[in-house]
């Protein structure tokens, strides 16, 4: 990690990032898929956010946009456990679906499912504006090649306030995952029948969203360990007050990449926080990219700009096309 990759190779994964998020949100917004709708918005403004900085402050250090880095910042911090939250938030619904005892489920039931998803998925995420400020020696760092980074005193409140939430949220969620994957083995012909009555979910959608939650847990405890582990090991300051803290709170640390870049434990946190945004969104159009019900809607969308386009989208049975009057020689 000394030598990261260049920042224009992170621009274009970044914006892929974005786009592969952004491609099939709809169809799961439609379907009220509460906990991946929050996963695919999160991670794919993540990238979004990342890409923007990865261009402003390409081979540039100056702090010409503070409102804009402001809001950056404050989206990374919420961020930091927003990916961990809507995987909890699947990993729960997973759950309730494989120990429900009744096949219907009421209309009241799914608005009440959706209220908890969203004071997990949103109401955390912005739970930590106040609980990081406390924390938060000054305004922001300016990283040259990456943009702003948020900064936190390490002292022994901005373990319980912030750098621990990740971690906790894990482990919750791996719980959820380890009793599900129980329930379904205790329960197969049961967990058959209740998949069978929910029209937006199959088995196999099922299980990819089980296997996108657990490498999201699998990927977030082993890092959030790290990351107090590394956080203790450079010594943790004792907390003396308010005004100690957030004195000269406006400052802004300015830092060349020929610094950090060349700091192994600084390039490995920075190069870690951006990339693994990247790696979710990959991993996520990996599960549901490819998959029958996304299929379907890319022939949906093919169908509806070749109608547009006047191009037609369907053959005779001899192979021949009706509108533009090619043939189709069969090989």
């Amino acid at each position: 990690m000394h030598h990261p990759p260049p920042n224009h190779v992170f621009s274009v994964f970044s914006f892929i990032g974005f786009i592969l998020c952004a491609v099939p949100f709809w169809w799961h917004l439609e379907a009220w898929n509460t906990g991946t709708c929050l996963y695919m918005a999160w991670v794919g403004l993540g990238c979004l956010n990342y890409f923007i900085n990865s261009l402003l402050w390409n081979n540039n250090l100056r702090n010409f946009a503070p409102v804009w880095c402001d809001i950056s910042t404050h989206y990374m911090i919420m961020l930091n456990v927003a990916v961990p939250a809507a995987s909890l938030c699947i990993n729960r619904r997973l759950y309730k679906i494989a120990t429900v005892k009744a096949v219907m489920i009421t209309r009241a039931e799914k608005r009440r499912n959706i209220m908890v998803d969203l004071a997990i998925g949103l109401g955390i995420p912005i739970l930590q504006l106040p609980f990081q400020y406390i924390v938060a020696g000054h305004r922001y760092d300016l990283y040259e090649d990456f943009g702003p980074y948020w900064f936190t005193w390490n002292t022994v409140p901005a373990y319980p306030l912030s750098i621990a939430w990740p971690l906790a949220i894990g482990v919750v969620s791996a719980v959820y995952c380890s009793m599900t994957i129980y329930t379904f083995w205790k329960k197969n012909r049961q967990f058959s029948e209740m998949l069978s009555s929910n029209r937006n979910l199959n088995k196999s959608r099922y299980w990819r969203l089980m296997a996108l939650a657990a490498l999201e847990v699998c990927g977030t405890i082993p890092i959030s360990i790290w990351v107090i582990c590394f956080n203790v090991s450079g010594g943790v300051n004792k907390w003396k007050s308010w005004s100690d803290t957030h004195w000269h709170f406006s400052k802004v640390e300015q830092i060349p990449s020929v610094i950090w870049k060349n700091d192994y434990h600084a390039t490995v946190g920075i190069e870690l926080t951006r990339w693994f945004c990247v790696l979710c969104a990959f991993l996520f159009f990996g599960f549901f990219g490819f998959a029958d019900e996304a299929r379907k809607h890319y022939r949906l969308v093919y169908t509806s700009l070749s109608s547009r386009l006047g191009i037609s989208t369907t053959t005779s049975s001899s192979g021949v096309t009706s509108s533009t009057g090619y043939a189709h020689i069969p090989s």
